[in-house]
C-alpha cells in the first residue's frame, strides 16, 4: 500500500500527496541475552542488574515493535519507509526485531555496522524495501585522543604513546545513500557521546562529533551542490546548543536556511514546549532529524519535507508518580519502551507533478 494524503481547501481542486515517514528511536538499551565478552553488556544478562531473561527481551522487542508500527499513523497508513535506531546491541536484535508479528508484515531491510563503543550500543538503519533502495553504506568512526583529565587533544597523532593519553571510541555514524521513490537520499545515522561526567565536561566530545556530521554533510554537497541529506540521531544536546546550531550548522527557522546549509525542523518543536527526554523535570529534545537545503523548498515536486513531530502517546508515557509524564522506560524490573520518545518526519510529493 502506498501512503497517500488528501489534502482540500477552498480556493482549489483537492490535491493528493504520496507521503512517507522517516522516523528515528533512541530503543534504551535493546540488547539480547547473550554474554558479549567484548563489550560491557553484563547488566543485560540473566545474572546483571536487570535479571535479563528470554521473556523480558521478547518484551522489550515487542514493545519497541508497537511503537514502530504505529509512528506516523495519525497522518499515514503505512509504517514507515525509513527507520534510524540508537542504542542496539548488535545485529542479531535487528533481525529479531523486523521478524516481530507487528512489523513483519513490511519487509524490512537493515544496515547496520558493529561500533567500538565499551557497551557494545549501535546505530542502525531499517528500510522498507519496496519503497527504498539502498546503493551505497559505510560506517564512519569517532575516535579522538584525550588527556588524563578527559580533554580532547587536538591534531593529535594516530601513534601517540605517551600514557598520559587514550583513544576515545564511540559510536560510530552510518551513512546510507539510495533511492526513494526514485530519488536519491542520503541519510546519515549518530548517536553523540552521552553527558555522563557533566555536560559541560563532555561538550567537546558532542561538539566532535557534530563536527564529523558536518564532514560527511558537506562531502554529500561537494558531490551534489542539490544533495537530498537527512541526518538523525540521538545528540545528546537541544537545537540551541553549539554542537548543533554551530558545529552541525543546523538552522531551525526554514527561512534562513541557504544553498548548501541545513534545516533543523526540532527547533520549532522546542520553543513549542515539546521534549523527547526528560530529566529532572526539564523536557529538551535530543532526538532530531535535521535536512538538508533542498529538501524544504515547499512546492512538492519531488519528495519534500512537509512537518515533524515528537510520538508521545500515552502508553509509552509514565501515567503516575514522581516521573509522571517522562518516557515510559525499563526499571524496577518492569519492561517499559526507552526513555526517549521517538521523532518523525513526513517527506511529500505531489501527485502529478
Amino acid at each position: 500500500m502506498l501512503g497517500l494524503l488528501l489534502f482540500s481547501c477552498l480556493s482549489a481542486q483537492d490535491r493528493s500527496f504520496i507521503v512517507h515517514t522517516v522516523a528515528f528511536y533512541n530503543t534504551e538499551n535493546l540488547f539480547d541475552t547473550i554474554n558479549n565478552p567484548k563489550t560491557n553488556d553484563e547488566e543485560f544478562l540473566p545474572a546483571g542488574e536487570y535479571f535479563w531473561n528470554s521473556g523480558k527481551y521478547q518484551d522489550k522487542l515487542d514493545n519497541i515493535a508497537e511503537v514502530l508500527a504505529d509512528i506516523g499513523s495519525d497522518t499515514n497508513p503505512d509504517l514507515p519507509s525509513i527507520i534510524g535506531l540508537a542504542e542496539v546491541e548488535n545485529r542479531q536484535v535487528l533481525e529479531d526485531l523486523v521478524q516481530n508479528p507487528k512489523l513483519a508484515k513490511i519487509d524490512y531491510g537493515i544496515i547496520h555496522f558493529d561500533s567500538p563503543d565499551r557497551r557494545g550500543i549501535d546505530v542502525a538503519l531499517l528500510y522498507d524495501k519496496k519503497k527504498f533502495r539502498p546503493e551505497s553504506y559505510k560506517s564512519l568512526p569517532l575516535v579522538f585522543t584525550v588527556d588524563e583529565k578527559g580533554k580532547i587533544v587536538e591534531n593529535a597523532s594516530d601513534t601517540i604513546t605517551d600514557t598520559k593519553y587514550r583513544k576515545y571510541f564511540t559510536r560510530s555514524q552510518l551513512l546510507v545513500t539510495g533511492l526513494l521513490e526514485g530519488e536519491e537520499f542520503s541519510f546519515i545515522v549518530s548517536h553523540w557521546p552521552s553527558r555522563g561526567g557533566g555536560e559541560k565536561k563532555t561538550r567537546p566530545y558532542r561538539e566532535a562529533a557534530a563536527k564529523l556530521n558536518r564532514k560527511i554533510v558537506d562531502s554529500l554537497y561537494d558531490l551534489d551542490p542539490y544533495a537530498k541529506i537527512v541526518t538523525m540521531g540521538d545528540f545528546n544536546d537541544g537545537p540551541y546548543n553549539n554542537s548543533v546550531r554551530k558545529e552541525l550548522g543546523a538552522k531551525d527557522r526554514k527561512e534562513q536556511v541557504k544553498p548548501l546549509e541545513l534545516y533543523n525542523p526540532m527547533g520549532e518543536l522546542a520553543r513549542n514546549g515539546m521534549g523527547s527526554v526528560a530529566y529532572r523535570d526539564n523536557w529538551d529534545i535530543f532526538d532530531q532529524i535535521v535536512l538538508s537545503e533542498p529538501i524544504i523548498h515547499d512546492d512538492f515536486n519531488t519528495l519534500e519535507f512537509w512537518k515533524a513531530g515528537v510520538y508521545n502517546k500515552t502508553y509509552i508515557t509514565q501515567t503516575s508518580g514522581k516521573y509522571k509524564g517522562y518516557p515510559l522506560r525499563t526499571w524496577d524490573g518492569e519492561v517499559g519502551y526507552s526513555d526517549h520518545f521517538p521523532v518523525y518526519i513526513y517527506l511529500i510529493k505531489e501527485i502529478g507533478k
